[in-house]
């Protein structure tokens, strides 16, 4: 027996949409939404039918029935801390993604638009959300920062991470709960994680600018500075955050955020290789730590992200580290198959769905 998945993903300015049969892609589309349209808006909450409008006219005019979809599977949130893996979407879910606990995100509308078509079809269909941002399986030593007013906190690219990760598992004839691996996701921000067996030990929070600095992240910063800095009244507490998130890293030192138009003029231009290479020394020093972590039981070493794509950094970070294990690079990222396949494999029963409480 085959299955349909539906899969939504809602960000800031679009919303994709991908309908996969088993493990085959066949219709995926990326609607943009223009900042007039969204302003038209308070808040994110108050998207949640113009957005969800949208998806059932883009599948109408694709000619799909979406009575003939088994699972729909939306994009989680900024819910609670969770372990990993596919939550059924309940009430108690419901009320945190309309009352996100830590903010919100257009992503909170995944699984909201998710369940209310779930629901509309009246056919047992469910809906659930995959490994959002919020996954959180630190051990207790990673929480402690150095003083108790402060606590590491799990934010980072769980879902492609965890696809990855099975992804690469099942290449080499194994599980992902019976190996060890350390990631590297390399986009907008960049997450490097500890997975041991299965469980993502130790991460640095991708979101806030915590590990290596990336295209608009300025990610860990010398803590004297910084809080000499904030009361310097050179800044806001808002134009601190932008500094931070947004306005950091590759944006700070050289005006852009795109990594790309960085690859091609540190060909030829000193201050841009110096950057690049900075970043790929600040990913390779991050994999280092996560190596200690693991006790250098390492069986593999996954790079990803947009970032990924870059020779350079590839290469920079492959001779620092390659000596630890096995590197294999994943360019890019296909959060939309990652969310089918969890949706796929509930269905097929290889994972149980989950209860958000």
């Amino acid at each position: 027996m085959s299955f349909k998945i539906l899969a939504i993903n809602p960000g800031s300015t679009s919303t994709k949409i991908a309908i996969f049969e088993d493990e085959t892609e066949k219709f995926v589309k990326n609607i943009k939404h223009s900042a007039e349209e969204i302003a038209k808006f308070d808040n994110v909450a108050s998207q949640f039918q113009f957005r969800k409008d949208i998806i059932l006219s883009e599948l109408k005019d694709a000619g799909f029935n979406i009575n003939e979809i088994n699972a729909i599977v939306g994009r989680g949130g900024l819910v609670k801390p969770i372990e990993s893996g596919v939550y059924e979407v309940n009430e108690a879910l419901i009320n945190d993604l309309n009352n996100p606990p830590l903010g919100e995100h257009a992503s909170n509308l995944g699984g909201l638009i998710a369940n209310d078509i779930a629901k509309s079809l009246n056919n047992g269909t469910k809906a659930y959300i995959a490994d959002p941002v919020v996954v959180d399986e630190l051990q207790d030593v990673a929480r402690l920062t150095g003083h108790p007013d402060f606590t590491r906190v799990s934010i980072f690219h769980a879902l492609n991470q965890k696809a990855i990760a099975r992804t690469y598992a099942k290449e080499i004839g194994k599980k992902y709960e019976d190996i060890n691996l350390i990631i590297a996701h390399l986009g907008g921000g960049v997450s490097v994680g500890a997975h041991d067996h299965g469980r993502v030990i130790d991460v640095n929070n991708a979101l806030d600018g915590d590990g290596p600095f990336s295209p608009e992240r300025s990610g860990s910063l010398p803590t004297g500075q910084l809080v000499k800095l904030c009361f310097s009244g050179k800044k806001t507490e808002a134009e601190i955050k932008k500094m931070l998130k947004g306005a950091g890293g590759l944006v700070a030192y050289l005006g852009t955020n795109d990594a790309y138009e960085v690859e091609i003029k540190a060909k030829e231009d000193p201050k841009y290789k110096l950057v690049q290479d900075a970043m790929s020394y600040q990913v390779g020093k991050a994999i280092g730590e996560m190596a200690a972590v693991l006790k250098g039981k390492v069986d593999g070493i996954l790079l990803t992200g947009g970032i990924a794509h870059n020779p350079f950094l590839v290469d920079y970070v492959k001779e620092m580290v390659g000596f630890i294990a096995p590197i294999k690079v994943y360019a890019g990222e296909d959060e939309m198959r990652a969310l089918a396949m969890n949706g796929l494999m509930v269905l097929r029963g290889e994972l149980s769905g989950k209860i958000y409480k």
